[in-house]
C-alpha cells in the first residue's frame, strides 16, 4: 500500500500551513523587533526537543497548547499596532511567528492523537487540535490582520516572500475574511464541526481492529515465519487481525480462497456502522462551508490551491488516465483469469480477494519470481539500515542516534540528521504496530523548522515487522516511500518564513518525492547494497532483484485503475450535493473504472475506513498525479544511475529544499530543465522503457 497521512484541516490551510504537526516554539521577540533571517541565522539554534511534551502529563501537554495559542494571539495583537508602511517587515515577522506557534501546536497534537499509548494524552491532543483550529479561524477572519498584510510593500522582498504573501492573502479570502460578521461566525462554527467529525472518522478507523479465526489448515501457503508469529490458541484456532502485517501477507499467500475472502470482507467492515453517519455529516458540512463561501462544491474549494486549480481539471486528469490505462488493465485482468482457470476450471471472473494472490502466482510463474523467495533478504533491521544508508549516500548526510531523547514509546527511535558538522534536523521512527496506534504508514511533522530559529523534526509512523522478523517487498517500497516524505520535511525545513518552510508545496505535489524514492526499492544496484539473507548473510542475488523488478511491472495497469477509482470516489463525494448513498456511488464508480465486479456488497463498506476521505478529502487523485510527475523526474536518474550523487544533489537542491518557496511546477522545471510532462508515465504503461 502506498499510504501517507497529511491530515490537513481547512483552517490550517487558511493560515497557509500545508502541513500541521509540531511542539511549542520558543518565545519570540517582540514583533517590532523580530529579526530578519540573516541576523537570526547567526544565533545558535536550540537543540531539537520536539518529543519532550509527548512524554509528559496530559496537563503539561494542554498547558503547552494554551501557551502556543496565547503566543499566536499576542503576536497578532502586536502586528496590528505596527505602522505598516514603516514596519512592514515586522508585520510579516509577527504574523509568521503566530503561524509557527499554531503549526507546532497542531503538529504535536496530530501526532499524539495518532500514536500516543495513553488514552488521556490522545484526548488532550484532540482537545488541543480543536482549540488550535478555533484560533486559526479567529485569526483567518480578522480583517485587521488581512488589511495589515495586504498593505505591506513587498517591492524589496524576494520572490519567495511575495509568493508566500500571495498564497496567504488568498487563504484569508477563502476563510471569508471579506464577508459580513454573520458569515464569518457561521464559517467558524462549520470549521469546528468539520474538525470534530474528521477526528471522529479517524478514531473510529484506528480503534476498530477486527479479528478472524482460522484453523491451521485454512492457512496453508502462509510463510513459516508468519505461522510462527501466529500460533494456534488453546482452542486450536489462529487469530488474524485486520492490521496490515496480518492482512496483506494472508491476501497474497493463503491458498484457500475462502480464507482470503473471509478476511477481505472483515477488513472492509471496519468502522461500520459508526462512520456511516460521520462520513455523511463530514461531506455535508464541507459542502455547506464551500457554498457559503461562494464555491459550487467542496471539490471546487479544495482544488483551488492545488496544481489542478479546479475539479474539472482533476476530473479531466482522471478521464485521460482512464483511457491511457484501460488496455493494459484489461490485458492484466485477462492474465489473472487465465491463471485462475488452472485452479478453478471454467472460471469466468476474478474476485477482488483473488487479485493479490494470482498476481503473486503469475509473477512466480511468468517471471520466475517468488515473493516468498525474496522475504528472507528483507529482515526489518537490515531494511532500516539500508533505507537510511542509501539516503545518507545520496544526499551526503548522516543519521546519528540520540540516546537520551525522551520518547513516547520504548520502541520509538530518534536520530539527528547531520551534514558534515551541521545539524539539519531530527527524525523519529515509530515503526511497529500496537493497540490504539495509527494503522497505516505515514510521515508526520513534529516541529516546523525555520532558518535561524528551530530545526525541523519529523516522524515516521509505520506498522512493520520488528527486528528479526521479515518484511514483504511491498512494505520495503512503503518504507522508501515514507522516508521520501521524511527527508523532504527535513531538507525543506530551512526557509526564512515558517509559512513556506517544510512541505508547503501544493497538496497534489506532496506525494511526488515519496513516489520517486520508492523506485529505489526495486533497483538491483540499490538492493545489493543492503539486502542480505537473515540466516546466511548472503547478499540478495542480482538475478532475483531483476526478476523482482520485472515482476513489479505486472499489475501496474490494475493498480492505476484502482487509484483512478478511489480518486473518482473522493472527487465525486465532494462534488455532489450531500445526502447521497456513499456505498451506491462507490459501486457506480467501480463499474466505470474497475475491472472487478462490485465489491461493496453483502455488508462491506470500504469507504467508511477510507481515511483519506478526511485528510485528502476531494483530492485523493494526488497519488496518481504525483506518480505521473515522479515518473518524469525519474528519467534523470535512469540516465546516470539511481546512486549518482550529482543527480541526487541537484534534485535535493532544486526540488526538496525550496519547500513552499515556489510553485511546484517551477520546482520540477528547475530540475528537469523543462516543464513536467505525462509522456514518461504513458510510455511506462504502454510497456516502454522503465526501470
Amino acid at each position: 500500500m502506498r499510504l501517507s497521512r497529511f491530515a490537513l484541516s481547512a483552517t490550517l490551510a487558511v493560515m497557509g500551513c500545508s502541513t500541521a504537526r509540531a511542539p511549542a516554539a520558543p518565545a519570540s521577540q517582540a514583533a517590532s523587533q523580530a529579526p530578519q533571517a540573516p541576523e537570526a541565522a547567526k544565533q545558535p539554534l536550540p537543540p531539537p526537543n520536539g518529543s519532550e511534551l509527548l512524554t509528559g502529563t496530559p496537563a503539561a501537554f494542554t498547558a503547552a497548547c494554551t501557551a502556543d495559542i496565547e503566543r499566536a494571539h499576542g503576536q497578532v495583537a502586536s502586528l496590528k499596532k505596527l505602522d505598516v508602511k514603516a514596519q512592514g517587515a515586522a508585520v510579516l515577522a509577527a504574523y509568521d511567528e503566530a503561524t509557527a506557534s499554531l503549526i507546532n501546536a497542531a503538529s504535536r497534537s496530530s501526532l499524539a492523537r495518532e500514536v500516543h499509548p495513553d488514552a488521556a494524552m490522545r484526548d488532550a491532543a484532540r482537545a488541543c487540535e480543536q482549540q488550535v483550529d478555533a484560533a486559526n479561524v479567529e485569526i483567518s477572519q480578522d480583517r485587521g490582520v488581512y488589511d495589515a498584510l495586504a498593505a505591506v510593500d513587498l517591492a524589496r522582498e524576494d520572490d519567495a516572500t511575495r509568493y508566500w504573501m500571495q498564497r496567504t492573502l488568498l487563504d484569508f479570502r477563502r476563510a471569508g475574511v471579506d464577508r459580513d460578521e454573520a458569515t464569518r461566525t457561521k464559517v467558524k462554527a462549520l470549521n469546528e464541526e468539520i474538525l470534530k467529525l474528521g477526528q471522529e472518522f479517524g478514531k473510529n478507523i484506528s480503534e476498530d481492529v477486527r479479528t478472524v479465526t482460522f484453523t491451521p489448515k485454512e492457512l496453508e501457503g502462509m510463510p513459516a515465519d508468519y505461522l510462527q508469529a501466529h500460533a494456534p490458541g488453546k482452542d486450536g484456532k489462529v487469530v488474524i487481525t485486520t492490521n496490515y502485517p496480518d492482512y496483506f501477507p494472508l491476501m497474497t499467500y493463503a491458498k484457500n480462497a475462502k480464507t482470503r475472502e473471509k478476511l477481505w470482507r472483515t477488513y472492509r467492515q471496519r468502522a461500520y456502522p459508526k462512520n456511516q453517519a460521520v462520513l455523511s455529516q463530514l461531506i455535508a458540512k464541507r459542502h455547506e462551508l464551500a457554498t457559503l463561501l461562494g464555491y459550487a462544491s467542496w471539490a471546487a474549494y479544495n482544488t483551488e490551491t492545488r496544481m489542478t486549480r479546479t475539479p474539472q481539471v482533476a476530473a479531466g486528469f482522471i478521464e485521460e488516465l482512464s483511457g491511457v490505462t484501460a488496455a493494459r488493465a484489461q490485458r492484466e485482468m485477462a492474465d489473472l483469469l487465465e491463471r485462475k482457470k488452472k485452479d478453478v476450471k471454467g472460471a469466468t471472473t476474478v474476485e477482488p480477494w483473488e487479485q493479490d494472490h494470482y498476481e503473486d502466482r503469475l509473477r512466480a510463474e511468468r517471471f520466475g519470481f517468488d515473493s516468498q523467495a525474496v522475504r528472507p533478504y528483507l529482515e526489518y533491521a537490515r531494511m532500516k539500515d539500508g533505507v537510511m544508508g542509501i539516503t545518507s549516500r545520496l544526499w551526503g548526510v548522516t543519521f546519528q542516534p540520540v540516546k537520551d531523547a525522551r520518547l513516547w514509546h520504548p520502541e520509538v527511535e530518534a536520530y539527528d540528521v547531520v551534514e558534515g558538522s551541521t545539524p539539519l534536523g531530527r527524525i523519529y521512527l515509530d515503526m511497529h504496530p500496537r493497540d490504539d496506534k495509527y494503522k497505516h504508514a505515514a510521515q508526520f511533522d513534529l516541529m516546523a523548522g525555520q532558518t535561524g530559529k528551530r530545526l525541523p523534526e519529523g516522524v515516521l509512523v509505520c506498522n512493520f515487522a520488528r527486528p528479526g522478523e521479515l518484511m514483504t517487498h511491498d512494505e520495503v517500497e512503503t518504507f522508501f516511500h515514507e522516508f521520501g516524505h521524511l527527508m523532504h520535511a527535513i531538507f525543506s525545513g530551512h526557509q526564512r518564513w515558517s509559512g513556506i518552510s517544510g512541505i508547503r508545496t501544493e497538496w497534489d505535489f506532496v506525494e511526488t518525492p515519496s513516489m520517486l524514492l520508492q523506485q529505489w526499492a526495486k533497483q538491483p544496484e540499490v538492493m545489493k547494497e543492503f539486502a542480505r539473507h537473515f540466516q546466511t548473510n548472503e547478499p540478495i542475488p542480482a538475478e532475483l532483484v531483476e526478476k523482482l523488478r520485472a515482476s513489479k511491472e505486472f499489475g501496474q495497469g490494475l493498480w492505476a485503475r484502482r487509484q483512478l477509482f478511489l480518486s473518482a470516489v473522493s472527487l465525486q463525494y465532494y462534488s455532489r450535493a450531500p445526502g447521497f448513498d456513499t456505498t451506491a456511488v462507490m459501486a457506480e464508480l467501480q463499474k466505470q473504472l474497475s475491472p472487478f465486479r462490485h465489491e461493496y456488497r453483502e455488508g462491506t463498506h470500504f469507504e467508511l475506513a477510507f481515511g483519506h476521505l478526511d485528510g485528502y478529502s476531494a483530492a485523493y487523485y494526488t497519488y496518481l498525479w504525483s506518480s505521473v510527475i515522479a515518473k518524469d523526474l525519474e528519467t534523470e536518474f535512469q540516465k546516470k544511475g539511481y546512486l549518482h550523487a550529482d543527480t541526487a544533489m541537484k534534485y535535493r537542491r532544486a526540488v526538496l529544499e525550496p519547500g513552499g518557496a515556489k510553485p511546484a511546477a517551477e520546482l520540477v522545471k528547475d530540475f528537469l530543465g523543462r516543464p513536467y510532462s505525462f509522456e514518461a508515465y504513458r510510455a511506462f504503461l504502454d510497456g516502454g522503457p522503465s526501470k
